[in-house]
């Protein structure tokens, strides 16, 4: 059943093929929001829709996009293809993530896979909605990041971690990044509000990672949707957990590593743009 508070309002959901994605596309159409369902492919956008249409959604909210983000190219398609379409965007969800590979493993634009995947992709959106964004007037950016973000550290001499590879520490490096840059993702006056926020430990393709049990998806899918409500006031920049502002690690709070970051991933995208 749609309560139709967001009915007025388009949203993009990266990684929306299953899991937290699935579920956040799912709960943000119940709310009557015209949802972006992007996928890898295309076969897996079409069948993500069919399944939100069985679970309740109608039809005509939905919009299937595919884009594979370890192509940069492919992702600035799709952000094309949206400002084409939707000359306003009211919510951005950035929750598209890969598990990082056992083996370093480094995409045709030369980046790790998970580093890409899971914030460069992110970085490059966001500046390439930034028109239809601040044309919403009131939009929202909600990064999917993760706890383990905390245990992470920017490796700025060897950000693909070519030299000394761990999956974990890949993984986490790409969630601080993510993290720490949510801030400039929403520059003062451009009208947009930007958040992340651990979604908790679920039952997602990613908990192998985490080596636990994990609450279903639709728990964590609803931790995201609370910070698009347009009655829940949120502070730019902010990380939150549980619905409240949370710690982050050092790292999202100094400046001069913010803004290292912001140049690292401007020149790590530089040739898609």
């Amino acid at each position: 059943m749609s309560d139709a508070v967001l009915s007025t309002r388009t949203a993009l959901v990266t990684g929306a093929s299953s899991g937290i994605g699935w579920e956040t596309a799912r709960l943000l159409a119940g709310h009557g929001a015209t949802v972006l369902v992007h996928a890898r492919t295309t076969a897996e956008a079409e069948a993500a829709v069919a399944r939100l249409v069985d679970a309740g959604a109608r039809r005509d909210q939905l919009v299937e996009l595919a884009a594979d983000f370890s192509k940069l190219s492919e992702v600035a398609v799709l952000a094309g293809t949206v400002v084409k379409h939707y000359p306003a965007l009211d919510l951005l969800v950035n929750n598209a993530a890969a598990m990082a590979p056992e083996r370093c493993t480094l995409t045709d634009d030369g980046n790790e896979v998970s580093l890409q995947v899971n914030f460069l992709a992110a970085h490059l959106l966001a500046k390439l909605l930034r028109a239809p964004l601040s044309a919403a007037g009131d939009a929202r950016i909600v990064n999917v990041s993760s706890s383990l973000h905390r245990t992470a550290s920017m490796n700025w001499s060897d950000p693909h971690r070519v030299k000394k590879y761990s999956r974990v520490a890949a993984y986490a490096q790409s969630q601080l990044a993510l993290t720490m840059a949510t801030a400039d993702m929403a520059p003062a006056g451009s009208g947009i509000t930007a958040v992340s926020v651990n979604p908790g430990l679920c039952d997602t393709a990613l908990l192998p990672l985490y080596g636990r049990t994990g609450a279903p998806a639709a728990e964590g899918a609803a931790a995201v949707v609370r910070l698009c409500m347009p009655d829940v006031q949120l502070t730019n920049g902010e990380y939150y957990d549980g619905g409240v502002i949370a710690q982050t690690a050092p790292a999202a709070q100094e400046e001069r590593s913010v803004k290292r970051l912001a140049k690292l991933a401007d020149q790590l995208v530089g040739q898609a743009t």
